[in-house]
């Protein structure tokens, strides 16, 4: 029987290009009984490791192998010989990242590489990198000067009808065609060999007819390949689909007929770029049988084998003055010893016997090094000023690590377990993540390639995907499905546990899912049956590659050594490697997470300010952890921009638990996440005692005591193994593990071990069983509690300094966040409720980000009196360079007299006309002059003043024009300003806004915020990830609307677009069709309005579809049910009582009417019997001013 094997296959990792996944190609080259198969993806090798590891689970010899680009103009390097034309073809193909099977690029052909062993695995990566970090040009690039050095190891096949000696063929340039076979065949000798492709192409038609003589005449053979771009047939249309998803691409295809274009118009222009059989190779190829057995020729001289065991370690080199110490081992022990004596002084056994086991176990594993190079690092980040947490993840849970400073949290005071974090039965590199102060974690970067070489550190790539939500809008977009319609129907896929759920399992799980396929007429129904089997096709490939948030991986050598480069999309020479964190790992890469976190400067410019305003040395390590006015802080659920703690749910219960102490603050940590959420109710009530704490085994007490009987963390689950099944606590971690996975033979095996060790220890089979079940359930919502700890211990350090240097941390917090209005605007709130005067920015007081006005006589701590100045840079359209200017020139020769000597003094080519602007509307004059119409409306004229004046001989210090120098600055502003009326309120605190992204000095809605707030049950200023969408069906909001924009849909509709300002945030909001048509006027910028309608997800925000809008005024009137005015029962005269009477008799309606009668701390409530009011604007307005505006309630 015939054989053959695919050696030329693309998978998702060749992006937005190829569908096949690597389990979809390693499984069809089992179904098809085919001993080997190769993956060449375009110009990368991002997919190779995951290939390598899962070929050969399966039995398979994987080829590995890449389809790479030469440069077709002679180097790499030359960038610029090319038409004008195509260029613009090779930018089109490059932003749609079509690679075609025939191309008359030319810029760059393709060109097969397979690695025959080690040599040429090395080389290839080389190669790969070479063309990302040298070549690339559109596409990463080699050279023929880089394949002759780089080799040998390697198999060439001359690829597709767009390949190196076929892109001559296809343009019938014969002689150049010839030439070239001669430059390959003398580079690679008989490991050359050409290429024939048969697709029902014309263009691979004419490749075939000229490749035989080729063969003959250069003595090389044939071999014959399919271009694999996905694994069956029927997702030839799927495939097409997934060529359009980028934006560009679909928006040509809906010019060119929109969806029926995209379905029946292939962009390869053929369906038979699938998995084919050797039966169906063999048939195809049947005039050229010595093409096919080629393929058995090339797969038997390939026989790379991958060392995935082997770590290698960078070169890290113990300090010179620890000359006596040789080996690493010996260096971590020393320094883990003195570190744990520096803790305790008298050291107790129980922490000499867990360190001594610490030790022992990274030894055995051989990862001293590791621990030494990650202590490096944070040794320098201290000695630097760089703030470092106080630890994340697993890694808290080691003694090792305190007593080298790598964190700061003492697992023996939380009962931390080492085993989480190293297992010593299951060897696998430990994973030590590092938090950094966000804007000084590149100085560590920096100094790790300082450290061990540029070329030996490397940040590190990840997939977005095709997530199920995300390939339904993707997909329902490129077929022209109604935007509302698919985002609607994405409502219905459930997120359990953080994951979002299958299409698969949606499909049989979720009515809401299922019914939308089910409804429609015939046609409709057969669309959305396509939609379905097209988005599960796709589900979960890749869509885009960038560089890792915070992953770097460190090499004893040059990165390109061990594993290949690629450049990182949208940047200029930035590089990141191929593989992923999980493949970096199968190469034994020493990879760690420098994470910047926001939280870490806030403390560090806090601190700093702190230091510097009260001349103390405060650090993060002197902050007391049993400080009970921060724990009142938390109690009060004040957290606010606390690190962790600040959403408003989480604020609702920590006023519920009250907690003492950080075991408290871990445990709310740790359940405040979707699915544990709904055990908090019982955890605090078991508590305080209101319901019983009970266990099913009493040898699960010791364990779950501090938790009140409920499981919290995953390390509890590993203990309950111990004490229930006698598990050694690896054997509980294997087990944690083998839960998250949920494989059921594993799980099936788990399970019979526990039923065994409990039944030993004592446990029935009964009550074991339902121990297993309830740590099963457990393990899908699990929390690592050594996590929990030390992010804990860091809420509190920001709760310290909320609670004792409020003034400082707001201000920071605020210049922190600049960037976000909503968290800008919550900030803000705080202020007020902390009774902290918030400034609206002075060109004559503000510095660069936002500070601190302090009292000039005071120098004590907290002074009263202290006020928050908004920052010059955070104001929109200014800019650091701008402030900078301003503030130079004020400290250089004082303060701003007037608007026309800050024109006359700062650069106007830095502050422009829309800086201005920005700066007169944000508040940023009104010391100067607090009209800030008149200074607006004056703005172009005084600029024009100025601009004459810097030319002036007044401005070199001559006397000018009105006298002396000395006294012309006020004589030219009077003369130059003229005056005008200041914008209305409401204008004005708008302007203000759009300046700064939220209100300062004063707020549109504050009239109405008593009126209103028992009416409005949503704020755009609520976290989305606490509010359950789909049952918020109708909510009602208000605000004020900005932005507004009047659209057409497709169907020729009118809609608005418009954003809502509330008192917490802002959001977008959509009404549509007949609201818009009935109600137009009300949709205007400026306006006050009520609004009901549906919520949805707007990624990190809400959106509202409105259903119906009114004005406040409007609103109340409709729908005030009650009206409670307080009255004082000793202040309250007879007239005012008269003056009550004739007004509610004016205003007759249906309304009640309620008095609160109030003496002392007593008050007494009566309904009107006589009277039934109209809650109008004009009966409001004049019961306020009678009984004070904080004595009328309406709900």
């Amino acid at each position: 029987m015939s054989e053959f094997i695919h050696l030329h296959n693309h998978s998702h990792y060749s992006l937005l290009d190829a569908i096949s996944t690597i389990d979809g190609l390693v499984e069809a080259a089992v179904e098809n009984k085919m001993k080997a198969v190769a993956l060449t993806d375009h110009g990368v090798m991002y997919g190779i490791m995951e290939f390598y590891k899962k070929a050969k689970s399966k039995g398979i010899k994987p080829v590995i192998g890449c389809e790479v680009y030469v440069a077709q103009s002679g180097s790499r390097f030359d960038k610029s010989k090319i038409t004008v034309r195509a260029i613009a073809e090779v930018e089109e193909q490059s932003l749609e990242n079509s690679d075609g099977l025939v191309s008359s690029n030319i810029n760059y052909a393709h060109l097969i590489l397979l690695a025959k062993n080690e040599t040429g695995y090395k080389n290839l990566m080389r190669l790969t990198s070479i063309g990302h970090t040298e070549g690339y040009y559109y596409k990463p690039r080699i050279d023929l000067e880089v394949l002759s050095q780089y080799s040998e190891g390697l198999i060439a096949t001359s690829a597709c009808a767009g390949g190196v000696i076929s892109c001559y063929i296809t343009r019938n340039d014969l002689v150049t065609a010839e030439k070239m076979t001669g430059v390959y065949k003398d580079i690679f000798g008989e490991d050359f060999y050409l290429e024939i492709q048969d697709h029902d192409i014309p263009a691979e038609k004419k490749v075939m007819e000229v490749m035989p003589g080729l063969a003959k005449k250069f003595g090389l053979k044939l071999i014959a390949t399919n271009d694999v771009h996905y694994i069956r047939k029927e997702h030839a249309v799927a495939h097409n689909i997934y060529l359009n998803l980028s934006a560009k691409q679909s928006a040509k295809s809906v010019r060119n007929n929109g969806q029926s274009d995209v379905i029946t118009n292939l962009r390869y222009g053929t369906d038979q770029i699938y998995f084919k059989s050797t039966n169906e190779m063999c048939q195809l190829f049947r005039d050229y049988p010595e093409a096919i057995r080629s393929t058995l020729e090339v797969t038997e001289k390939c026989n790379v084998e991958l060392d995935t065991s082997t770590n290698y370690m960078p070169n890290y080199r113990i300090p010179e003055e620890e000359k006596k110490i040789k080996t690493f081992d010996d260096y971590l022990e020393k320094l883990s010893v003195e570190g744990l004596k520096k803790v305790y002084g008298t050291v107790p056994k129980e922490a000499e016997d867990r360190l001594m086991f610490e030790l022992d176990v990274i030894k055995k594993m051989n990862f001293s090094g590791y621990f030494l190079i990650v202590r490096d690092f944070i040794h320098y980040a201290k000695n630097n000023d760089i703030i470092v947490g106080p630890g994340r993840g697993s890694a808290a849970g080691s003694l090792v690590c305190y007593c080298i400073g790598i964190t700061n949290v003492n697992p023996l005071d939380y009962g931390l377990l080492f085993e989480r974090f190293l297992n010593p039965e299951r060897v696998s590199m430990p994973d030590i993540d590092i938090d950094f102060q966000d804007d000084k974690r590149d100085l560590v970067i920096q100094y790790a390639k300082e450290k061990y070489g540029e070329s030996s550190v490397a940040q590190i790539v990840t997939f977005n995907k095709l997530a199920p939500r995300g390939v339904l809008k993707d997909v329902g977009r490129v077929m022209n499905f109604p935007y509302q319609e698919i985002n609607d129907l994405t409502k219905t896929i459930p997120i359990i546990f953080g994951k979002v759920k299958k299409l698969s399992d949606c499909m049989k799980e979720e009515e809401d899912f299922k019914k939308y396929f089910q409804t429609g007429d015939t046609f409709q129904k057969e669309e959305k049956k396509k939609l379905f089997e097209y988005c599960r096709v796709l589900e979960n490939l890749n869509k885009n590659s960038s560089i890792h948030a915070s992953g770097v991986v460190i090499a004893p050598g040059n990165v390109t050594d061990f594993v290949p480069l690629s450049k990182v999309t949208g940047e200029d020479n930035v590089f990141c490697t191929q593989y992923d964190m999980k493949q970096l790992e199968d190469a034994g890469m020493i990879k760690i997470d420098f994470l910047g976190l926001k939280e870490l400067k806030v403390l560090g410019k806090a601190l700093t300010r702190i230091n510097k305003r009260y001349k103390k040395n405060l650090t993060i390590e002197d902050i007391p952890l049993d400080d009970e006015k921060t724990y009142e802080l938390f109690s009060a659920g004040s957290t606010v921009g606390i690190f962790q703690f600040s959403k408003s749910k989480m604020r609702e219960s920590l006023a519920k638990l009250k907690p003492k102490n950080i075991n408290d603050l871990a445990a709310m940590n740790a359940l405040y996440r979707p699915g544990p959420m709904a055990l908090i109710p019982d955890f605090i009530d078991k508590r305080f005692g209101r319901k019983p704490i009970t266990y099913l085994h009493p040898k699960m007490e010791n364990t779950l005591k501090e938790t009140y009987g409920i499981i919290v963390y995953q390390e509890q689950v590993m203990q309950i193994a111990r004490d229930v099944a006698g598990f050694s606590l690896a054997q509980a971690d294997n087990m944690r593990k083998a839960m998250g996975k949920k494989d059921k033979e594993t799980m099936n095996k788990v399970r019979s071990q526990f039923a065994e060790g409990a039944l030993e220890n004592g446990v029935s089979k009964k009550i074991a069983s339902e121990i297993f079940d309830l740590i099963l359930k457990f393990a899908d919502y699990g929390f690592n509690k050594s996590h929990g700890v030390a992010y804990s211990i860091l809420a509190f350090y920001t709760g310290y300094l909320k609670t004792h240097y409020p003034l400082e941390f707001l201000t920071v917090s605020m210049g922190c966040r600049k960037d976000d209005e909503t968290e800008l605007q919550q900030l803000a709130n705080e202020c007020k409720k902390m009774k902290i005067k918030l400034r609206a920015p002075d060109v004559n007081d503000s510095e660069m980000d936002f500070g601190v006005k302090y009292p000039d006589d005071e120098n004590t701590e907290n002074p009263s009196g202290g006020e928050i100045l908004y920052g010059l840079s955070a104001i929109k359209n200014v800019g650091e360079k701008a402030a900078a200017n301003i503030i130079s020139e004020r400290e250089l020769n004082g303060k701003y007299t007037g608007f026309i000597d800050f024109l006359k003094r700062v650069d106007l080519r830095l502050v422009n006309k829309k800086c201005v602007e920005n700066l007169i509307f944000s508040g940023a004059f009104d010391s100067i002059d607090p009209n800030r119409n008149k200074l607006f409306l004056n703005l172009e004229r005084s600029t024009m003043y100025a601009q004459r004046y810097s030319t002036s001989e007044e401005a070199m210090g001559q006397e000018g024009l009105f006298g002396d120098s000395g006294n012309s600055k006020v004589v030219n502003q009077d003369y130059i300003i003229q005056d005008y009326e200041d914008f209305p309120d409401a204008e004005k605190y708008n302007r203000e806004k759009a300046a700064i992204g939220f209100y300062i000095t004063g707020h549109p809605l504050a009239v109405y915020e008593n009126d209103i707030q028992s009416f409005i049950d949503l704020s755009f200023g609520d976290d989305p990830s606490e509010l359950d969408f789909n049952k918020l069906k109708t909510v009602t909001m208000c605000g004020v609307i900005n932005d507004a924009q009047v659209k057409i849909s497709k169907k020729g509709n009118k809609f608005v677009v418009f954003n809502l300002v509330d008192f917490e945030g802002s959001g977008e909001c959509i009404a549509f069709g007949r609201l818009f048509e009935l109600k137009a006027n009300l949709f205007a910028n400026d306006n006050l309005v009520i609004v009901r309608g549906t919520p949805e997800e707007n990624g990190d925000k809400i959106k509202l579809l409105v259903n119906e809008i009114y004005s406040i005024d409007a609103f109340l009137e409709m729908y005030v049910k009650n009206m409670m005015l307080h009255l004082p029962e000793k202040d309250t005269e007879i007239e005012s009582l008269h003056k009550i009477k004739e007004l509610v008799e004016s205003y007759p309606g249906t309304s009640n009417l309620f008095f609160n009668v109030i003496n002392g701390s007593n008050s007494r409530p009566y309904i009107s019997k006589e009277y039934r009011i109209k809650a109008t604007k004009e009966l409001i307005s004049n019961l306020k001013n009678i009984v004070g505006e904080n004595n009328l309630r309406l709900n």
